[in-house]
Parts: C-alpha cells; sequence; structure tokens
C-alpha cells in the first residue's frame, strides 16, 4: 500500500489532493498542545441586537399602522362628502362644511357651523386630487 493511501492520525495536518503537510498553512492551532479553541459568548450581543431590530420592527410598524389609519379615515371621510347632497360644483382650495339631518343623511354647505344651528359634521377642503382633507376648525 502507498504511503499517500495511508491513513494519517488525527493530530497530523495533511492534505490528500497536494500529498502535503499543511499545518503551518492553517490559521488555527493543530497540535494536541495548543490552546483549545474556545468561541467567545455573544449571547448578551445578540439579545441586544435582537432588542434593538425588534424596537425597529415594532417603530416601522406603528409608523404603518398610524399612516393607515389616516389614510381610513380620509377615505371614509371622502366617501362621505361625495355621497352627501350639495348642488354646486366645489372649488378647489375652498373650505366647505358638512352637516347631518336628523334622518342621518349629510349635505356639504358654504355655511360656517358659527352661522347656524344644524348638526356639524366638520370642515373640509377639497385640493388638487380631488381629496376632501378634514381642516380642523379654530373655536
Amino acid at each position: 500500500m502507498p504511503a499517500s493511501k495511508e491513513k494519517k492520525p488525527d493530530q497530523v495536518v495533511f492534505d490528500q489532493k497536494t500529498q502535503k503537510y499543511s499545518a503551518s498553512l492553517t490559521p488555527y492551532a493543530t497540535n494536541l498542545g495548543a490552546p483549545a479553541i474556545i468561541p467567545e459568548d455573544i449571547t448578551s450581543w445578540k439579545n441586544a441586537n435582537i432588542h434593538k431590530v425588534n424596537h425597529q420592527f415594532k417603530s416601522q410598524f406603528d409608523d404603518l399602522k398610524a399612516e393607515y389609519d389616516l389614510m381610513m379615515k380620509q377615505f371614509e371621510y371622502n366617501n362621505l362628502i361625495y355621497n352627501a347632497k350639495f348642488s354646486f360644483e366645489p372649488v378647489l382650495g375652498e373650505i366647505y362644511f358638512l352637516y347631518r339631518k336628523k334622518n342621518g343623511d349629510v349635505w356639504l354647505s358654504l355655511i360656517a357651523p358659527n352661522e347656524c344651528t344644524w348638526d356639524y359634521v366638520g370642515t373640509f377642503r377639497l385640493n388638487s386630487a380631488k381629496m376632501w382633507e378634514q381642516i380642523e376648525q379654530e373655536n
């Protein structure tokens, strides 16, 4: 049996492809007297970063949820106003007032809430995208 086919002991670093001993080329110790390779304990590093990443995901989720809630509120108001009764063509950028009748029907008006006693729903402006934006009314 040729020498290259013989099984070498585990502590001998022998490369079968090159047929050379390569212990001096390895980036780690190869003899029994060398210090043991002990991996670092990175548990605290992992836990700290997991906490940071989870916080980041929660923050992004909360931002997206707030944006979604705002979008749904805008959708509901746009749906309400476009289904409301009005007999004029709203002008972009102008302010309009939404009121509700006792039977639940809504209508859009030019008359401000301080000029009438109707059931006031909200103040709105039509933007250039033809979407109604709610305007906070100052008291």
